[in-house]
């Protein structure tokens, strides 16, 4: 019983942040195509003219987040043998990560670091995080070696986003590095 309400929960928690992201796309000031392409993730969360549905973006963040915290601490602490202290240090500081994009805007010179500093958080913490879950169980079968390949994949995709800020493309590579951790929870909603 108890791996069905967390397996609930992280479905629950993928779905919800990919329709919201969705249908905040969908009502952004751009085609549906070229928010997907030509702005970030983060630009549907920001309160202005452009993003009419901030809140719900907003609240996709801080739900996957709450996510992570609830599946990993109520979960995942049965399935961790080992790196059990690093794998709920990981969990914290993406999960938080997550919260602040959601409550701290970019595109404010004031508060613009900070959301940066909650995006690295919860990019390249999440995908450690998966890398590290991947090795911390009692075996190594497909879940894990699933949970393996999108932490590389989307800790490549982020190296790649930090090497190209400036490309009109960097949105897509924040979606891909982002994704690994959405398909993940979904993954492991379906396995548990």
């Amino acid at each position: 019983m108890k791996s069905k309400v967390a397996g609930i929960v992280f479905l629950i928690g993928s779905l919800y942040y990919l329709i919201a992201e969705a249908i905040s796309a969908t009502f952004f000031n751009a085609s549906f195509f070229n928010t997907y392409v030509f702005h970030t993730i983060s630009e549907l969360g920001i309160p202005n003219a452009n993003s009419l549905l901030f809140w719900l973006m907003n609240s996709a963040f801080i739900l996957i987040g709450l996510t992570l915290i609830f599946g990993n601490f109520y979960i995942f602490k049965d399935f961790i043998i080992k790196n059990k202290t690093i794998f709920y240090i990981f969990t914290l500081i993406t999960s938080i990560g997550v919260i602040i994009v959601a409550l701290i805007h970019g595109g404010n010179p004031l508060t613009s670091g900070y959301h940066t500093l909650g995006a690295v958080m919860a990019i390249l913490g999440g995908n450690i995080l998966l890398v590290l879950i991947s090795r911390s169980m009692a075996e190594f079968g497909i879940y894990q070696k699933i949970t393996l390949i999108l932490g590389v994949i989307g800790l490549i995709v982020f190296w790649i986003i930090f090497f190209n800020m400036g490309s009109i493309y960097m949105p897509v590579f924040e979606r891909l590095s982002v994704y690994t951790l959405i398909i993940w929870s979904f993954v492991t909603g379906v396995y548990c």
